[in-house]
C-alpha cells in the first residue's frame, strides 16, 4: 500500500512561491512511491466564515466535504503556507475553522480533549519575509503555537515545521536551494514511512 499524502496549498495564488514549494514536494513524494492528493484553497468555493461558531451546524460545501474526506484518507498532511501578520492567511484559517470541527477532528470526554485524528503526521512548510531572529523572538514562533500545537497537535497530528526566512529578498539561487530542500524532505518522509512499515 502506498503512503497516502495530502498537500494543502494555503496560499491563495497558484503562481506563488508557496505553490512552487508544494509542487516540488508533491513531485518528489510521488517519485518516491507515495500517493498524493491535493487541496488548493485558492481554487475552492466555500464560505471561510464559521457563521455560528459551534452553536449551530453549517453544512459543508462540496469542496469542503471533499477536502474533509481527503484529510480522513491521508496518513501525512503537508501544509504549505506563507506567514502573514504572524499567522496563516485568512483563507487557510477559514478552511480550518470550517473543516476541523468537534465530533470529527476532536471531542471532549469528562472535560478533557480527545484527539480524533490521532495517528497522522503533518509537515508545515512556511515562507516568510521575516528573518529568523525576528520570527523567533518578536513573533515567538507564532505559527508553531497556533497551527502546530493549538490546531494540528490538538487534533492528533505529530507536526514538524520547515521555515524559510527572508523569502521576499531572496535571489533565484536561494529559491532553487529551498526547492531542492523540499524535494529532499519529501523523499525522506516517504522513505521513513516505508522503513517503519517494513519493521512493523
Amino acid at each position: 500500500m502506498k503512503f497516502r499524502i495530502l498537500i494543502v496549498l494555503g496560499h491563495p495564488s497558484a503562481t506563488s512561491f508557496c505553490a512552487a514549494l508544494a509542487e516540488a514536494y508533491a513531485a518528489a513524494a510521488a517519485q518516491a512511491g507515495a500517493e498524493v492528493r491535493w487541496v488548493r484553497l485558492g481554487e475552492m468555493q466555500f464560505d471561510p466564515v464559521l457563521r455560528h461558531g459551534f452553536a449551530k451546524e453549517q453544512p459543508l460545501e462540496p469542496d469542503l466535504q471533499e477536502a474533509k474526506e481527503a484529510i480522513a484518507w491521508c496518513e501525512h498532511l503537508v501544509i504549505v503556507t506563507p506567514l502573514w501578520w504572524g499567522a496563516s492567511p485568512a483563507l487557510l484559517k477559514g478552511f480550518i475553522d470550517r473543516v476541523f470541527l468537534p465530533g470529527w477532528a476532536f471531542t471532549y470526554n469528562k472535560g478533557m480533549p480527545v484527539k480524533l485524528l490521532k495517528g497522522r503526521s503533518a509537515q508545515v512548510i512556511v515562507s516568510m519575509d521575516s528573518p529568523s531572529l525576528w520570527y523567533r523572538l518578536f513573533h515567538r514562533s507564532s505559527l508553531e503555537s497556533i497551527l502546530g500545537r493549538a490546531t494540528l497537535g490538538f487534533c492528533g497530528f505529530k507536526t514538524r515545521f520547515m521555515r524559510l526566512y527572508n523569502v521576499r529578498s531572496s535571489n533565484p539561487a536561494r529559491r532553487e536551494a529551498w526547492l531542492s530542500s523540499v524535494d529532499a524532505r519529501a523523499t525522506r518522509d516517504v522513505r521513513r514511512k516505508r522503513r517503519r512499515r517494513e519493521l512493523a
